[in-house]
């Protein structure tokens, strides 16, 4: 069974590429590609449901081939209302064939 790896975002910074922060750590690889959801609250909407190949800086940032120097900015509400979804995810969709390390990994 494969699961995607799914992410909390907690920061996206503008410039090229993306410096994607997030609030655990992802587990992603070099060269795999990542699709964003980006709640409205947050700002940062051109991002939302784009597709780009990363490159992991650590265990909870990675960059984005993706130019975001012209985006409005990412942000996340100081006193969200009760009703205002906040969480910006990020999903890893796809790996490189060389490194396959989700679909190796026996989660059972």
């Amino acid at each position: 069974m494969f699961i995607p790896g799914l992410s909390v975002i907690s920061d996206i910074t503008k410039t090229y590429p993306a410096i994607v922060t997030t609030a655990t750590n992802h587990d992603y690889v070099d060269g795999g590609i990542v699709r964003f959801y980006i709640q409205p609250a947050c700002g940062m909407q051109q991002l939302d449901q784009q597709t780009a190949s990363i490159l992991v800086t650590s265990l909870t940032t990675f960059t984005a081939d993706i130019d975001t120097t012209n985006f409005e900015p990412f942000s996340i509400p100081v006193a969200p209302d009760i009703l205002t979804n906040i969480c910006s995810l990020v999903c890893n969709v796809g790996e490189i064939s060389s490194s396959l390390k989700s679909s190796v990994t026996n989660i059972l």
